[in-house]
């Protein structure tokens, strides 16, 4: 069996045990580095994203280097539409890989430390 063939088969299966709107890493994915179960209306669609083994630069890159990939991202995926659809790729990606504000992604959630109070999101 084909490798892409036994993530289509993992997809099916892990569709059934994802929660709606909650990204998760697919360490074992050839190709993608994420995927969600987004859910909109009364549609639900699996979406993967992001290339495996490439982070993002965060909210506010450092380096001149880290700049110039996060404009290259946003040239590339038309960011400037201000509402995009949680049902693509192009709105996960932005919010997961390149929006990070203090937070870090550690196995199945996203987790934001509150400033000064210690207390974590998910």
């Amino acid at each position: 069996m084909s490798q892409h063939k036994k993530a289509a088969s993992a997809a099916k299966k892990a569709k059934d045990r994802l929660k709606p709107n909650k990204p998760v890493r697919t360490p074992d994915h050839p190709t993608k580095s994420h995927m969600v179960l987004a859910k909109e209306g009364g549609k639900e669609k699996l979406i993967r994203f992001g290339q495996q083994g490439v982070k993002g630069a965060g909210k506010n890159p450092k380096t001149e280097k880290e700049k110039a990939r996060k404009r290259s991202y946003y040239a590339r995926h038309n960011a400037q539409d201000k509402n995009p659809s949680k049902m693509s790729a192009r709105y996960w990606s932005h919010k997961v890989k390149w929006m990070i504000l203090s937070g870090m992604i550690i196995g199945d959630a996203i987790l934001q430390c509150l400033p000064n109070t210690g207390t974590m999101l998910t």
